[in-house]
Protein backbone atom coordinates (compact mmCIF):
# COMPACT_ATOMS: atom_id res chain seq x y z
CA UNK A 1 0.00 0.00 0.00
CA UNK A 2 1.35 3.42 -0.68
CA UNK A 3 1.84 6.29 1.45
CA UNK A 4 -1.05 7.68 0.39
CA UNK A 5 -3.69 5.05 0.67
CA UNK A 6 -1.96 4.24 3.83
CA UNK A 7 -2.94 7.57 5.28
CA UNK A 8 -6.70 7.84 3.59
CA UNK A 9 -7.30 4.52 5.62
CA UNK A 10 -6.44 5.63 8.97
CA UNK A 11 -7.76 8.95 8.94
CA UNK A 12 -11.21 7.59 7.63
CA UNK A 13 -10.98 4.98 10.57
CA UNK A 14 -10.28 8.79 12.87
CA UNK A 15 -13.42 9.88 10.87
CA UNK A 16 -16.00 7.44 12.53
CA UNK A 17 -15.26 9.19 16.06
CA UNK A 18 -13.97 12.56 15.62
CA UNK A 19 -14.05 15.18 12.32
CA UNK A 20 -10.38 16.84 11.14
CA UNK A 21 -9.82 19.89 9.89
CA UNK A 22 -7.57 19.40 6.74
CA UNK A 23 -4.62 21.19 9.14
CA UNK A 24 -5.03 19.00 11.89
CA UNK A 25 -5.43 15.53 9.65
CA UNK A 26 -1.79 16.95 8.49
CA UNK A 27 -0.58 17.47 11.99
CA UNK A 28 -1.63 13.69 13.10
CA UNK A 29 0.20 12.56 9.61
CA UNK A 30 3.79 13.92 10.47
CA UNK A 31 3.45 12.34 13.90
CA UNK A 32 3.50 8.85 12.50
CA UNK A 33 6.12 6.36 11.76
CA UNK A 34 6.05 3.77 8.90
CA UNK A 35 6.84 0.50 9.63
CA UNK A 36 7.08 -2.76 7.45
CA UNK A 37 7.32 -5.98 8.85
CA UNK A 38 7.85 -8.97 7.18
CA UNK A 39 6.04 -12.85 7.36
CA UNK A 40 6.96 -14.40 10.53
CA UNK A 41 9.11 -11.86 12.56
CA UNK A 42 7.95 -9.95 15.53
CA UNK A 43 6.77 -6.66 15.67
CA UNK A 44 7.32 -7.38 19.58
CA UNK A 45 8.35 -9.62 21.89
CA UNK A 46 7.45 -10.30 25.96
CA UNK A 47 9.66 -8.46 28.05
CA UNK A 48 9.97 -5.32 25.10
CA UNK A 49 8.61 -2.06 26.41
CA UNK A 50 5.72 -1.17 23.93
CA UNK A 51 7.23 2.10 21.75
CA UNK A 52 4.13 1.97 19.41
CA UNK A 53 0.64 1.92 19.32
CA UNK A 54 -0.16 0.20 15.83
CA UNK A 55 -2.54 0.70 13.22
CA UNK A 56 -2.57 -1.75 10.18
CA UNK A 57 -2.38 -0.03 7.30
CA UNK A 58 -1.74 -3.99 5.19
CA UNK A 59 -1.48 -7.50 6.50
CA UNK A 60 -1.70 -9.32 9.47
CA UNK A 61 -0.37 -9.54 12.96
CA UNK A 62 -1.11 -12.23 15.74
CA UNK A 63 -1.37 -11.31 19.32
CA UNK A 64 -0.34 -14.14 21.95
CA UNK A 65 1.26 -15.18 25.40
CA UNK A 66 2.66 -17.77 26.05
CA UNK A 67 2.09 -20.04 29.46
CA UNK A 68 4.65 -21.60 31.64
CA UNK A 69 4.63 -24.98 28.68
CA UNK A 70 5.70 -22.62 25.86
CA UNK A 71 1.90 -23.12 24.36
CA UNK A 72 0.65 -19.96 22.76
CA UNK A 73 -2.53 -18.51 23.59
CA UNK A 74 -3.48 -15.82 21.13
CA UNK A 75 -5.73 -12.98 22.31
CA UNK A 76 -6.04 -11.30 19.01
CA UNK A 77 -5.54 -11.10 14.82
CA UNK A 78 -5.38 -7.89 14.06
CA UNK A 79 -5.98 -6.99 9.89
CA UNK A 80 -6.18 -3.66 7.81
CA UNK A 81 -7.95 -1.54 9.34
CA UNK A 82 -7.23 -1.94 12.76
CA UNK A 83 -5.37 -0.91 15.82
CA UNK A 84 -3.10 -2.97 18.04
CA UNK A 85 -0.31 -2.96 20.93
CA UNK A 86 -0.26 -3.03 24.16
CA UNK A 87 -1.79 -0.47 25.82
CA UNK A 88 -0.80 -1.61 28.71
CA UNK A 89 3.10 -1.41 28.81
CA UNK A 90 2.44 1.62 26.33
CA UNK A 91 1.11 3.92 29.01
CA UNK A 92 2.96 2.70 31.97
CA UNK A 93 6.49 2.07 30.35
CA UNK A 94 6.48 -1.74 31.56
CA UNK A 95 7.73 -4.82 30.01
CA UNK A 96 4.84 -6.27 28.06
CA UNK A 97 3.78 -10.02 28.43
CA UNK A 98 3.01 -10.11 24.90
CA UNK A 99 4.11 -11.14 21.42
CA UNK A 100 3.31 -9.83 18.25
CA UNK A 101 4.35 -11.33 14.68
CA UNK A 102 3.36 -11.17 11.39
CA UNK A 103 1.66 -14.03 9.48
CA UNK A 104 1.77 -11.92 6.45
CA UNK A 105 4.22 -9.19 5.11
CA UNK A 106 2.75 -6.53 7.24
CA UNK A 107 2.62 -2.53 6.95
CA UNK A 108 1.90 -0.28 10.07
CA UNK A 109 1.63 3.14 10.97
CA UNK A 110 2.39 3.75 14.55
CA UNK A 111 2.28 6.99 16.66
CA UNK A 112 5.05 6.79 19.57
CA UNK A 113 4.55 7.39 23.19
CA UNK A 114 6.29 11.53 23.41
CA UNK A 115 3.92 11.83 19.64
CA UNK A 116 1.18 10.32 21.38
CA UNK A 117 1.28 12.61 24.58
CA UNK A 118 2.07 16.01 21.71
CA UNK A 119 -1.15 14.61 19.99
CA UNK A 120 -3.36 15.46 23.31
CA UNK A 121 -2.01 19.01 23.41
CA UNK A 122 -1.90 20.05 20.06
CA UNK A 123 -5.68 18.42 19.25
CA UNK A 124 -7.63 17.47 22.20
CA UNK A 125 -10.05 15.71 20.42
CA UNK A 126 -7.88 12.97 20.15
CA UNK A 127 -8.86 11.89 23.94
CA UNK A 128 -12.27 11.37 22.52
CA UNK A 129 -10.76 9.05 19.53
CA UNK A 130 -8.78 7.41 22.00
CA UNK A 131 -10.94 7.05 24.97
CA UNK A 132 -13.77 5.46 22.19
CA UNK A 133 -10.53 2.94 20.79
CA UNK A 134 -9.80 2.39 24.23
CA UNK A 135 -13.39 1.33 25.46
CA UNK A 136 -14.08 -0.83 22.32
CA UNK A 137 -11.31 -2.68 23.41
CA UNK A 138 -12.34 -3.37 26.78
CA UNK A 139 -16.07 -4.73 25.62
CA UNK A 140 -14.26 -6.94 23.30
CA UNK A 141 -12.10 -8.24 25.60
CA UNK A 142 -15.04 -8.52 28.26
CA UNK A 143 -17.25 -10.31 25.19
CA UNK A 144 -14.34 -12.90 24.86
CA UNK A 145 -13.74 -13.48 28.31
CA UNK A 146 -17.62 -14.23 28.50
CA UNK A 147 -17.64 -16.15 25.52
CA UNK A 148 -14.70 -18.10 26.86
CA UNK A 149 -16.71 -19.35 29.59
CA UNK A 150 -20.46 -19.83 28.51
CA UNK A 151 -19.41 -21.23 24.84
CA UNK A 152 -17.90 -24.58 23.78
CA UNK A 153 -15.32 -24.55 21.74
CA UNK A 154 -17.50 -25.14 18.38
CA UNK A 155 -19.41 -22.36 19.79
CA UNK A 156 -16.84 -19.68 20.01
CA UNK A 157 -15.38 -21.29 16.00
CA UNK A 158 -18.66 -20.54 14.81
CA UNK A 159 -19.25 -16.89 16.72
CA UNK A 160 -15.84 -16.06 15.49
CA UNK A 161 -16.24 -17.34 11.85
CA UNK A 162 -19.52 -15.64 11.91
CA UNK A 163 -17.76 -12.19 13.18
CA UNK A 164 -14.54 -12.46 11.47
CA UNK A 165 -15.15 -14.07 7.87
CA UNK A 166 -12.42 -12.20 6.15
CA UNK A 167 -10.01 -13.52 9.20
CA UNK A 168 -10.61 -17.02 9.19
CA UNK A 169 -9.19 -17.67 5.41
CA UNK A 170 -6.40 -15.81 6.34
CA UNK A 171 -5.03 -17.48 9.55
CA UNK A 172 -3.47 -21.22 10.02
CA UNK A 173 -5.58 -23.84 11.43
CA UNK A 174 -3.09 -24.27 14.57
CA UNK A 175 -3.87 -20.15 15.22
CA UNK A 176 -7.09 -20.54 14.96
CA UNK A 177 -6.50 -23.29 17.78
CA UNK A 178 -4.58 -21.20 19.82
CA UNK A 179 -7.07 -18.85 19.80
CA UNK A 180 -10.34 -20.17 20.13
CA UNK A 181 -8.45 -22.38 23.28
CA UNK A 182 -7.96 -26.01 22.10
CA UNK A 183 -5.67 -28.21 20.03
CA UNK A 184 -5.00 -28.01 16.45
CA UNK A 185 -6.54 -31.57 16.31
CA UNK A 186 -10.03 -30.68 18.03
CA UNK A 187 -9.76 -27.81 15.86
CA UNK A 188 -9.63 -29.86 12.65
CA UNK A 189 -12.63 -31.99 14.41
CA UNK A 190 -14.55 -29.43 14.53
CA UNK A 191 -14.12 -27.54 11.37
CA UNK A 192 -15.05 -30.74 9.87
CA UNK A 193 -18.09 -31.09 11.44
CA UNK A 194 -19.24 -27.45 11.19
CA UNK A 195 -18.47 -27.83 7.05
CA UNK A 196 -20.81 -31.08 7.34
CA UNK A 197 -23.58 -29.46 7.98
Amino acid sequence: MNYKESHTLILKNIARFIDLTKLEQQKYLSLLTEIKVKKKTFLMQAGDVTKYEYFITKGCLKVYTLDEDGAPHISMFAIEDYWTGDMASFITKEPTRYFIKATEDSELLGISRANYELLFQEIPKFERFYRNLYQRSLISYIRRSNQGLSLTAEERYIEYKKKYPNIVNRITQKDLAGYIGITPEFMSKIITKVNRR
